[in-house]
């Protein structure tokens, strides 16, 4: 199972090419692909998302939130702070999902470099 982020959901629907939009492919034909909530709210938010997009996040099961998910998002993002990094609240709350489900997250953004490194986030 692998966790995808909107970096790549948005490049996969665009036709872009990439290790991630290869693998992204290869989880969705396996049936191994899942969504962390805030990228569905993330990807929803875009006022131009196509209908494909939406049909491709109704398909895909979500990771869902765990007791004390709030808590853990909030003291990984602070353990990021003060490492002296940027954190924002949505890559917070991704990488949070995916620590707790212990699934790696499939992204082409590099912010959460940041996550792996001070909170144990696998990356894909």
């Amino acid at each position: 199972m692998i966790a995808v982020d909107t970096s790549t959901l948005v490049a996969f629907l665009a036709g872009d090419s990439g290790r991630d939009v290869e693998a992204l492919d290869s989880a969705l034909a396996l049936a191994q692909a899942l969504l962390p909530p805030v990228v569905v709210t993330e990807t929803l938010s875009a006022a131009n998302a196509p209908a494909r997009m939406r049909e491709l996040l109704a398909a895909l099961p979500m990771l869902a939130l765990t007791d004390g998910y709030w808590d853990r998002a909030g003291a990984l993002r602070r353990r990021v702070l003060a490492k002296g990094h940027k954190a924002a609240l949505a890559d917070t709350l991704i990488a949070q999902a995916c620590i707790d489900h212990e699934v790696a997250l499939l992204t082409r953004d590099a912010d959460f470099r940041r996550f792996a490194k001070v909170g144990g986030l696998a990356l894909a």
